[in-house]
């Protein structure tokens, strides 16, 4: 589905990212571990056309979306929920979630597509007429992974979503992750929360400085001693 392939970003003079490759399987949870200043988030950028490589390919069913602006991007199947939530903080939740289906001309399916977020998370829906920026921490997560889901992705790209959440918020966000999966959407998860990540993924890469180091399935990444030791406190 998703294949990136010896890609290569540049603020300015720096190489963030240093020639990359990995993909992403239809159907899958994939994900890049690693730790501040990684490039992670350069990398989901890059996928989501608000960075533009200096070289590489990137993929999508076949089409390069280094050649794609970004806008046109979504309707192609690919919704990212950005590191910090990002939601309209003077919008009502219902109005993030419309905003999400922007591009979108199918209007019964959007209405169907809206019941199933309020559905995924129930708090939305005892909101939907508050305004975002009031919503807590947790709940503006979940309405940026709702707004995406109203773009109708084939693939969505996760940021650090457990970032400043509590343990029992956390657990619930990777829990609605693998339940998003299951009803067909593949993801392409960016976490610091290795442990979690790695628990969930089909497949994950150690991204350092720039560089894949390392990759495996999710459960062979969590049994690396050289994972273990840098990201998994063992």
């Amino acid at each position: 589905m998703l294949k990136v392939e010896n890609l290569v970003v540049r603020y300015g003079m720096i190489e963030a990212i240093k020639g990359i490759s990995f993909e992403v399987n239809d159907g899958e949870i994939v994900t890049l571990i690693g730790a501040n200043g990684a490039g992670k988030t350069t990398t989901m950028h890059a996928i989501s056309g608000l960075l533009k490589p200096v070289s590489g390919s990137i993929l999508l069913d076949g089409t390069d979306l280094t050649k794609i602006p970004s806008h046109q991007i979504v309707t192609m199947g690919l919704a990212q929920v950005p590191e910090g939530r990002r939601v309209f903080a003077q919008e009502t939740v219902e109005e993030n979630l419309i905003l999400g289906a922007y591009f979108r001309k199918d209007k019964d399916k959007i209405q169907a597509d809206m019941e199933n977020v309020f559905e995924l998370f129930p708090r939305l829906k005892e909101r939907r007429l508050q305004a975002a920026g009031t919503l807590s921490g947790g709940e503006q997560q979940m309405l940026a992974m709702g707004r995406a889901l109203m773009a109708d992705p084939k693939i969505m790209l996760l940021d650090e979503p457990s970032m400043g959440l509590s343990p029992l918020l956390v657990s619930e966000i990777f829990s609605i992750i693998e339940e998003i999966n299951k009803k067909g959407t593949t993801v392409l998860l960016v976490e610091q929360n290795a442990k979690r990540a790695l628990a969930i993924a089909n497949h994950a890469y150690v991204l350092e400085t720039g560089r894949i180091t390392l990759e495996g399935t999710g459960e062979e990444l969590a049994r690396d001693e050289r994972v273990q030791k840098a990201y998994l406190g063992g």
